[in-house]
């Protein structure tokens, strides 16, 4: 009989929320272990393997290339046990599958309703659970398995500490809408009419404001800048108030202009928002997440 070398996956579970955590502090809060606990528990990780997988920088805690490739098998086994535990409980007792959907905060709103809505045609073989935050939030969320994807309109950026994988579901232009409420209507065609007129734009740090400064740039257009906003409902909402011109995705630019009582100042192709399923599979096997993912790419955002 061949003596197999058993893994302690518990040891493995606090390397890998040291890791992802930066800190043996904040590891053992999230744990609820003591802080020597968590550090001896590492140590007999690092003996069974017989390599460093930490090391300190500063008042951080860094992977080594051993670390790395630990953590990487770490955020596979854990996704496994996720997905077998889902599978059980989903195929058990006539009890709908859940699937926990991380919308990112500055998704519009009813970008995210028209891509969940495959989800919501399963029913009742899947219970839909959606929470909103912050992008590293919920990329936080979806290492701990708390969430089993993530709706973003930017990438998962390499510089986070969670292993995740970009599933782009498509990309569609930009619309600019103009509220009935305007006191005038304009005097030059678009994109002119955006010259010294007041605009609603997103948040600075967003990839879709870079995009439009760099259109607006290139252009010579100076509109005045009333209001930015990085949730795209409440900045729709200041433009159906009449404060200025805003913008929206071309992809639901109907819906946008009867919802908000707007019209359609004019279309800007050049400037793409893309929407991305984040999960921590290389390849998607929720059915859900699979439906919303076919559906994205053949219908509303083709």
């Amino acid at each position: 009989m061949i003596a197999m070398e058993w893994l302690n996956y518990h040891h493995l579970l606090y390397f890998w929320t040291v890791a992802r955590l930066g800190s043996v502090t904040a590891a053992a809060g999230e744990l609820r272990l003591a802080q020597s606990t968590v550090s001896a528990q590492i140590h007999q990780l690092e003996a069974v393997l017989g390599e460093r997988l930490l090391r300190r920088e500063g008042r951080r805690l860094v992977l080594t290339d051993a670390g790395r490739r630990a953590f990487d098998y770490a955020a596979e086994i854990f996704a496994l046990g996720r997905e077998l535990v889902d599978t059980v409980k989903g195929t058990s007792g006539g009890r709908p599958a859940r699937l926990v959907v991380g919308i990112a905060d500055q998704m519009p709103k009813r970008i995210v309703y028209r891509l969940l809505e495959p989800a919501l045609r399963l029913l009742p073989s899947i219970h839909l659970v959606c929470t909103e935050g912050k992008p590293d939030d919920l990329f936080a969320q979806l290492a701990l398995h708390r969430v089993d994807v993530v709706l973003t309109d930017s990438p998962i950026a390499p510089s986070v500490a969670v292993r995740g994988f970009n599933h782009l579901l498509g990309e569609c232009g930009i619309t600019f809408f103009a509220p009935r409420r305007l006191s005038e209507r304009p005097r030059r065609r678009f994109p002119r009419c955006l010259d010294d007129a007041p605009v609603l734009l997103p948040a600075e740090r967003t990839t879709l404001r870079r995009g439009l400064d760099q259109w607006l740039r290139a252009r010579d257009l100076r509109p005045r800048v009333v209001a930015e906003f990085e949730d795209s409902a409440l900045l729709k909402a200041f433009g159906q108030a009449g404060a200025g011109y805003f913008p929206g995705p071309t992809a639901i630019e109907r819906e946008i202009a009867l919802q908000y009582d707007a019209r359609i100042a004019g279309r800007v192709p050049e400037v793409r928002e893309r929407f991305y399923a984040v999960s921590i599979e290389r390849r998607l096997k929720h059915p859900a997440i699979v439906a919303i993912s076919e559906a994205a790419r053949t219908d509303l955002l083709a």
